[in-house]
């Protein structure tokens, strides 16, 4: 008789370092605390105002899809049946269109075949970062904070970050030359540079037009990479927009990630990269070079195979809909996030506002659109303060320390205020003052501090 024997057990020390990184779990966390506080105000999420969803949109954008493709393409009705049912394109069947949406609201002309459209940014992310960090010498420069997505990729692809300095202008140029120099002489190999340049999450800073030709001709001269993200740059609350780092590419040396997650929907989960560096072959300089975008490819068909052909239809169809604009298409959705912005601003100034003779202690910055605003407190600002946070006062927020790789950011929190109405955003920021004036009031009597997960909660957990 065979003995019975119980499940074959894993150490987590014997798979890839990627699967233990907090870098990796933070968002898990932030889930679990909503779903347990799900009465507390959330300025957690970042997802898109979802106002104005209609399930019947759907089918609609589907619709007006395949008349582009029978009408406009000229495809027949095997050929449209065969677009939505089976594997698609690598490099995707929106690529036009994506390319249509750039021309018009960027003036940005783009050749279709340079674009590979993902299964959302983050699949552009990972295969970016794995076709150019060939081995442990390669690093990729990132402004710290940094997106924790972008964190997370870096880690799955094993690609080295190196965190440059941002300020309220986005990133440090000087710092970033530095930085870049200081990697050649210890041997590593600085291939790009990460940068979000208009309202960066999480930190909302945004970068001047100056400062954006300035980073292309320092980029030119070290001979890096820029990797330009641009999720937010529809959403500025006033003033005139500023030219991507891609419309101002005269060297081919931006590769520009785009998302369709803020602009139309997050569960298209359709993202693209513009990729269109040519790439030569070893001793073959009599061949023609093919893109960047071709080999990013290669490596998509080896993971995903294909974006979801139904998905980049509706998308396809929501892109048609509004004339191949995004700013038109997302006009109320604009509206809405400066109006969010005004009242987070105004009720941060009511409720934070400096008493004559005291020290202020609690500030925030101001940014010119987005989605985030970025709150430094007299406290530590951990996951153990933001579940004191949301258990005692009813409000969530994310710890800053998370964009930081956990190495900085310890007193500062991010508020995103996308999903909110007005009157949850006064709310709060009301709960917020609560919590700074219930820290104040601890920090005055000399309560000691108790330890609570990988922070220090200022209160037992019985109270």
């Amino acid at each position: 008789m065979t003995e019975q024997r119980g499940p074959i057990r894993l150490s987590v020390t014997d798979l890839h370092a990627s699967v233990d990184d907090p870098a990796l779990t933070s968002m898990t966390l932030l889930n679990e605390l909503a779903g347990r506080y799900p009465d507390a105000v959330s300025f957690s999420a970042g997802r898109p105002f979802e106002g104005f969803y209609d399930v019947e949109d759907l089918s609609r954008h589907l619709g007006t899809f395949r008349n582009y493709l029978e009408n406009e393409k000229g495809l027949s009705p095997e050929q449209v049946r065969r677009t939505f049912f089976q594997y698609g394109r690598t490099k995707g069947v929106i690529h036009e269109l994506i390319a249509r949406q750039l021309e018009v609201d960027e003036g940005l002309t783009v050749d279709p075949e340079s674009i590979v459209v993902t299964t959302g940014c983050q699949e552009a992310m990972v295969l970016l970062l794995r076709a150019l960090v060939r081995d442990a010498r390669d690093v990729v420069l990132a402004a710290t904070p940094n997106y924790v997505g972008f964190i997370g990729a870096a880690r799955v692809a094993g690609a080295r970050l190196r965190p440059v300095r941002e300020h309220d202008r986005g990133i440090d140029l000087a710092d970033l030359e530095r930085q870049i120099r200081t990697a050649r002489r210890e041997g590593l190999r600085p291939r790009a540079v990460y940068v979000v340049p208009d309202f960066a999450n999480p930190s909302g800073a945004s970068m001047s037009l100056a400062d954006r030709i300035a980073l292309l001709e320092l980029a030119g001269r070290e001979e890096v990479l820029v990797v330009e993200d641009n999720p937010y740059s529809l959403f500025r609350a006033g003033g005139a927009a500023l030219p991507t780092l891609k419309a101002l590419d005269e060297r081919r040396q931006v590769i520009h990630l785009g998302s369709f997650a803020k602009s139309a929907f997050a569960g298209a989960r359709v993202g693209y990269v513009i990729a269109d560096q040519p790439v030569t072959a070893t001793g073959a300089a009599h061949e023609e070079p093919v893109l960047l975008a071709d080999h990013l490819a290669k490596l998509k068909s080896m993971v995903t195979l294909n974006t979801s052909t139904v998905a980049q239809a509706v998308i396809g169809g929501y892109l048609l809909h509004n004339g191949c604009s995004l700013k038109r298409a997302t006009a109320r959705e604009a509206a809405v996030y400066r109006r969010n912005l005004a009242t987070v601003l105004e009720s941060l100034r009511c409720v934070f506002a400096p008493v004559p003779g005291a020290a202020q202690d609690v500030t925030w910055n101001a940014p010119e659109g987005g989605m985030f605003v970025v709150l430094t407190l007299p406290f530590r600002a951990d996951d153990a303060m933001l579940e004191y946070s949301a258990s005692r006062f009813g409000v969530l927020w994310t710890p800053m320390d998370h964009f930081y790789g956990g190495t900085s950011g310890f007193h500062q929190a991010r508020l995103s205020f996308s999903v909110l109405t007005p009157e949850q955003i006064v709310l709060g920021i009301e709960r917020l003052g609560e919590l700074v004036r219930d820290q104040r009031a601890r920090h005055r009597s000399g309560l000691a501090h108790v330890r609570g997960g990988r922070g220090q909660l200022l209160e037992p957990q019985s109270a």
